[in-house]
């Protein structure tokens, strides 16, 4: 029996003692976003440092001039390769309230999963980590040294991280990074990401007169900041879809057909897909299936829109101010950077005279691809089969982790992307679940891993 076959038997054994400490976890309202919750999101890395700490790392809780990162480490016996654990334990705003069927941070076991704000992003995965760790201690030692790196802030962009592993370049330095923030392709059928599209998120705001203006007295006679708004958003896309900014394509390599074939033979049920969303039709690109456009096409998305009168009843005003909040996600060489210059540019160009255009970026990052012929990317392949009991699949994300790009540039390390998580966990909406049959293969599989990552 090896070492990772005698930590299964301890996942099962010892169930509810883990199950227990996930639930005291997620009652932590770790919300990034929100300045009132800081002490919360301090209190959880608090809180994962102890768990660090008594599973026998060395840990600590880490300024980085915003919220605290955790930083643990701990070495195998012999000669071993080092192995980065990448989490987060912040947790998206849990509103509206009233659309959860039990308290966002009053975590519920129902049908066979835990509800509960952050149980799929990120608190579930990182717990089977931490709790794989810990048996590993526990029974034999670790097979590879370990670094765990714990973020308080990456539901905000992550606006402190590349400092922090600039500073810490040294005591981050490791063979190869492991994140679990990512999800299996279905129930039944884990996957490995390859592949992450980038983020550009940007906000615009149309300023017109100085105060709110009655709709009757000047209504046709100065600019609408809402209606310039709304027509400059409307401009983003053409009638097939494609983001109508100049240059936006210019960067994007054209899917090989090997990758389309492989994607179409995945299992994919769009039907299923939109009903689940309570959508009757699905929308995007012409000429690319739902997959493509949702791993490998470029997008450009209105986030949320601001203007005017919100209040019950009416209220006929001009509004003084509109704004929109906007999102590009972008694919494998496409440089934001470039993308924001084009963008900017190209609002101003459309903007009519009368009113000031102001436009901000909150973050960035890029995409990124990931080997498939690497051997450590084969150990991961072994692993997840171990941890699941059946080989996973390899796909490619629509979601941004920027940790991965970073942790490229800055430390010269690649990541593997091996995820828990089911795609109905319903993350940054009401109702957030993780399995528990999610938990148990996520602990199996990161025992698993470690001892394949370990092997020479």
């Amino acid at each position: 029996m090896s070492g990772a076959d005698l930590i299964f038997r301890e996942i099962d054994a010892r169930r509810e003692e883990i199950l227990g400490g996930l639930m005291r976890l997620l009652e932590i309202p770790s919300v990034s976003a929100d300045p009132a919750r800081a002490s919360d999101v301090r209190r959880c890395a608090e809180f994962l440092a102890a768990e660090l700490r008594s599973a026998g790392f060395q840990s600590s809780v880490e300024e980085t001039g915003g919220h605290p990162a955790v930083f643990a480490a701990a070495q195998a016996a012999g000669a071993a390769p080092t192995v980065l654990f990448y989490g987060h334990y912040d947790v998206q705003p849990a509103e509206p309230l009233d659309k959860w069927t039990t308290p966002p941070f009053s975590p519920a076991v129902r049908g066979g999963a835990i509800y509960a704000r952050g149980a799929s992003d990120d608190k579930g995965p990182l717990w089977a980590h931490i709790q794989a760790l810990r048996l590993w201690r526990e029974h034999g030692g670790l097979p590879v040294n370990v670094i765990v790196l714990l973020e308080g802030e990456e539901e905000i962009g992550s606006p402190h991280l590349r400092q922090f592993l600039e500073r810490n370049r040294e005591r981050l330095r490791a063979d190869v990074a492991v994140l679990s923030d990512t999800a299996q392709f279905a129930r039944g059928m884990p996957a490995i990401t390859c592949g992450l599209r980038g983020l550009l998120y940007m906000e615009i705001v149309v300023r017109g007169a100085a105060f709110d203006l009655h709709s009757g007295s000047y209504g046709g006679a100065v600019p609408n900041p809402a209606n310039v708004l709304v027509e400059l958003l409307a401009s983003l896309h053409d009638a097939q879809g494609r983001v109508n900014i100049p240059g936006f394509y210019d960067d994007v390599a054209p899917l090989s057909e090997e990758e389309r074939r492989q994607w179409s033979r995945l299992p994919f049920d769009e039907d299923r897909f939109l009903r689940e969303l309570g959508l009757e039709a699905g929308a995007g690109e012409a000429g690319y299936s739902t997959l493509e456009r949702r791993w490998a096409r470029p997008t450009c998305d209105i986030n949320g829109l601001t203007a005017g009168y919100q209040g019950p009843g009416a209220k006929t005003v001009i509004p003084a101010t509109a704004s929109a909040k906007v999102s590009m996600r972008l694919v494998p060489d496409q440089d934001p950077d470039r993308i924001q210059e084009a963008f900017e540019r190209t609002l101003r160009q459309r903007c009519p005279a009368g009113v000031r255009l102001e436009i901000s970026r909150h973050s960035a990052a890029p995409a990124c691809l990931t080997r498939t012929d690497s051997p450590f990317m084969r150990r991961a392949m072994a692993a997840v089969t171990r941890g699941f009991g059946v080989e996973p699949v390899l796909i490619r994300g629509g979601g941004s982790v920027p940790v991965v790009g970073m942790f490229k540039e800055v430390l010269g390390v690649d990541a593997l992307l091996a995820g828990f998580s089911l795609p109905d966990d319903r993350e940054h909406s009401p109702d957030e679940k993780f399995d528990l049959e999610s938990l148990r293969s996520g602990m199996r599989t990161a025992a698993a891993l470690y001892e394949e990552l370990g092997r020479r």
